[in-house]
């Protein structure tokens, strides 16, 4: 049985499906076989500007340094991306470089022999990264991928709709959440926007719900057990319901995709919504997907998951994840090499400034300069816990199952009794 670490980082969100190659003068080739130079395929989920073209810069001035070497880029939504890599992986044919999340999805991989173990590698630049930088992305003491951004998940806030609803301070509790939401709605203010077709950023209503009722250990113990049956996972999904009966989404919300122009993003960046559950990436995909791109400004607030009353988890535990790269198992040479460039401080700087993230390394710290994003970084720096999102810690299928069951109980569906079991059989058959 694999051990994987419990903390993660986090990953960008991205719109609809792109692709783009970056060709340079040299003597071509493939990305298979190990060669010093060739091409290189590098697949990434940053497949919006401004950092679309931030990757792509960066990958031109790789090759601008190391002659013979071509960089062709894939860029693909989520989603996409999870299903290109899926079917790449069962063909056994891995990208050279590839966007990781960590967790059970990363362990299978490593398990397949469909990627590279860096630890030897990753020590050249480990002690730039901060402490934590690499244990999402480490398996029985190896490390399989490098870690590029960090965050976790809270709710975002518009401030004017606040007040004109008449909540003055975040709600710290789950019955304030919901105070909250009817205040909102008798205000006739859309309280939650909500990307229902996309189902990930659903599953982070049940998971932040059960990580405060049952606290990390409920987490640990289900990953051991492979079983979602205990009482709590189902208490998680009668107080989901709490919320859903409020009817506090958009209309639509079913439908909506997360960063599509009348998505999630959209809808909060559009001054239409008061709140939405995200990770610390919310602000730039807002801003984005808004008209005008203007986005909400200094109207924007974020709070983390409420306490849930009588709940063994804490308020300072956080859910979340991370961004890494991993190495497919016949990616040449160069590849590593570019993860060493990735890594260098002046690059990770550029990622923070201009994608909205956390940099890992440590010497990029200064660039987090956003008020947001610093009120993110803060709490995340004094969290008692951290946990990864639940369709990454645990293998495909079961993370597929929790994505599937909690749309089905926010669709009215399927009870929460219905949620628990059905991640559970998929659990057990893994």
């Amino acid at each position: 049985m694999m051990r994987i670490s419990r903390r993660s980082l986090l990953g960008l969100a991205g719109a609809g499906a792109a692709g783009l190659a970056l060709g340079a003068c040299g003597d071509g080739g493939s990305g298979s076989g190990g060669a010093a130079g060739g091409t290189i395929r590098w697949w990434h989920i940053a497949n919006t500007d401004p950092m679309l073209s931030a990757w792509a810069d960066m990958a031109r001035r790789f090759e601008a340094a190391n002659p013979g070497v071509t960089i062709e880029i894939t860029a693909l939504e989520n989603e996409a991306f999870k299903t290109k890599l899926t079917t790449n992986i069962q063909a056994g044919d891995p990208p050279d470089i590839f966007h990781t999340w960590g967790g059970g999805v990363l362990a299978q991989q490593a398990e397949a022999g469909m990627i590279k173990d860096l630890t030897a590698d990753v020590g050249g630049w480990r002690d730039q990264l901060i402490p934590a930088a690499l244990d999402a992305y480490t398996i029985d003491d190896k490390v399989y991928a490098s870690a590029v951004d960090t965050g976790m998940v809270g709710f975002w806030y518009n401030k004017e709709l606040f007040a004109k609803a008449g909540v003055t301070t975040p709600p710290d509790t789950w019955a304030g959440l919901l105070d909250a939401v009817g205040r909102l709605k008798s205000a006739g203010v859309t309280p939650i926007a909500l990307a229902g077709k996309e189902k990930w950023p659903g599953h982070y209503y049940w998971a932040y719900l059960a990580l405060r009722i049952g606290g990390l250990d409920l987490m640990r113990q289900a990953a051991a057990d492979k079983s979602f049956a205990a009482p709590d996972f189902v208490t998680a999904g009668e107080r989901l319901s709490e919320l859903v009966a409020l009817q506090p989404f958009q209309t639509g919300f079913l439908a909506a995709g997360y960063s599509t122009a009348d998505g999630q993003a959209a809808t909060m960046g559009n001054g239409k919504a008061a709140m939405e559950l995200m990770g610390q990436w919310a602000p730039t995909v807002q801003k984005d997907s808004s008209a005008g791109k203007a986005g909400l400004g200094d109207k924007l607030g974020f709070f983390p998951f409420p306490a849930v009353d009588g709940g063994r988890g804490r308020i300072t535990d956080a859910f979340g994840g991370g961004g890494g790269f991993a190495i497919g198992r016949n990616a040449p040479a160069k590849a590593i090499d570019f993860l060493r460039f990735i890594a260098q401080p002046d690059n990770a700087r550029i990622e923070a400034k201009t994608a909205g993230v956390l940099p890992v390394v440590k010497a990029a710290q200064d660039a987090v300069t956003d008020p947001n994003l610093k009120s993110v970084a803060d709490i995340l720096g004094s969290s008692t816990g951290f946990q990864l999102y639940l369709d990454q810690a645990f293998a495909p299928a079961v993370g597929q199952q929790v994505n599937d069951s909690v749309a089905e109980l926010l669709a009215g569906q399927a009870s929460p009794q219905d949620v628990a079991a059905a991640i559970t059989t998929v659990a057990k058959q893994g």
